[in-house]
């Protein structure tokens, strides 16, 4: 009798994945595998990465392993490269050159192992007249015109915190192209290079909006089109408590109901004539001010308007609709988002909280059969 395979932790259990630890990007696409049942070793230098904050509560570093290894000691190359020749995929997000310098460059991890993955993190890629400069997120998608589309008019344009370049258009563009290269590899049995540039990533999400710019659909300045701010009935009103609601009643079925439960129905062309879109921005914005956020939420519960409150990162996991879903959870106290997305097969979840550096070495040793990690690194001179 065939004994049962025990359940794993995602669909990419038994991948293996190594980490140079870095911050921004790089973890947070090494979490993502981690989340989705991959074996992620970071390997922590000594002294940490100077985020700043306690690594018990650095939650990008959960369902992950940590081992501790300076690169700049004489036997401290050989020890990253001992696990990647034992790995399935190597992330790291060092300036362009710096891997090389160090010992763990593309060349040297496929000569110990050409099947590897090797996914590379940085803002402006690996060439360009950019590369070797220093940059985070606000300036990546400067460059792309990301931002310069989100914001009023009016003003400058408003930050998006780091979501739109670090983490959409940088790790989850480096996952994904980790995710068809270890394919390619499997296939194959050749590994290759995957160079993930934020600027790359964020220019691709902005694909949809240089079509609609071709089409003459959509204008080259904030807050004059549909999506932007500029369409009275999308985007986010005041109430009369200081907060806010989102409003996106695009579809012409929508925003019969949106003008229904904020009872202008006189209202109903002005969405179909832009000449009165200042007029119909006033009278919505009026109106939202004369309710609270919670008075106007249970106005539209239940509704097509497609309007919700703006919630705080506190209060989202409150909400009804996310606390059934479970998007987000508690681990160890701390409250977090869930593992994303979700799989009838093989289910994912916060197995471990944040590694701490250093702390796995024996364990990571043992299961990838790496005695060398075991072996202080020198002090260096």
């Amino acid at each position: 009798m065939t004994e049962a395979k025990a359940p794993g932790h995602g669909p990419l259990d038994g991948v293996r994945v190594v980490e140079l630890a870095g911050i921004g990007p790089g973890p947070f696409a090494a979490m993502l595998l981690a989340d989705l049942g991959a074996d992620v070793v970071r390997v922590d230098r000594p002294g940490g990465p100077g985020l700043g904050i306690d690594p018990a509560l650095d939650v990008t570093n959960r369902n992950k392993r940590s081992v501790i290894v300076d690169l700049k000691a004489p036997d401290g190359p050989a020890r990253v490269l001992d696990l990647a020749a034992r790995a399935d995929v190597l992330v790291e997000g060092y300036r362009p050159g710096v891997a090389e310098r160090l010992g763990v460059g593309p060349a040297d991890c496929h000569a110990r192992n050409p099947r590897l993955v090797y996914g590379r993190m940085t803002g402006w890629g690996q060439q360009g007249p950019l590369a070797d400069r220093a940059g985070h997120d606000i300036a990546y998608i400067a460059l792309t015109g990301a931002l310069g589309m989100i914001g009023d008019p009016d003003g400058p344009p408003a930050v998006p915190a780091n979501l739109l370049g670090d983490y959409a258009g940088g790790s989850l563009y480096l996952v994904v192209g980790v995710l068809a290269a270890l394919h390619h590899a499997r296939a194959t049995g050749a590994g290759q290079v995957v160079d993930a540039a934020i600027v790359d990533g964020a220019a691709h999400l902005s694909t949809m909006i240089h079509g609609m710019l071709a089409a003459g659909a959509w204008q080259d300045r904030r807050g004059a089109n549909l999506l932007d701010g500029g369409c009275p009935y999308y985007g986010a009103y005041e109430t009369a408590d200081g907060k806010h609601m989102a409003v996106g009643a695009l579809e012409p079925r929508f925003y019969t109901e949106f003008l229904r439960l904020l009872d202008l129905d006189d209202q109903a062309g002005a969405h179909a004539d832009v000449t009165r879109w200042p007029e119909l921005r006033a009278q919505v914005a009026a109106r939202f001010r004369t309710r609270t956020r919670d008075e106007w939420t249970a106005r539209f519960d239940g509704s097509d308007a497609c309007v919700a409150p703006v919630l705080s990162l506190r209060e989202a996991p409150r909400h009804p609709h996310l606390a059934a879903r479970s998007t987000f959870t508690d681990h160890a106290g701390v409250t977090q988002p869930a593992p994303a997305p979700r799989f009838s097969a093989t289910p994912t979840t916060v197995r471990t909280g944040p590694a701490r550096p250093g702390a796995d070495t024996d364990d990571v040793a043992r299961d990838w059969d790496v005695p060398r990690l075991l072996s202080p690194s020198p002090e260096p001179s």
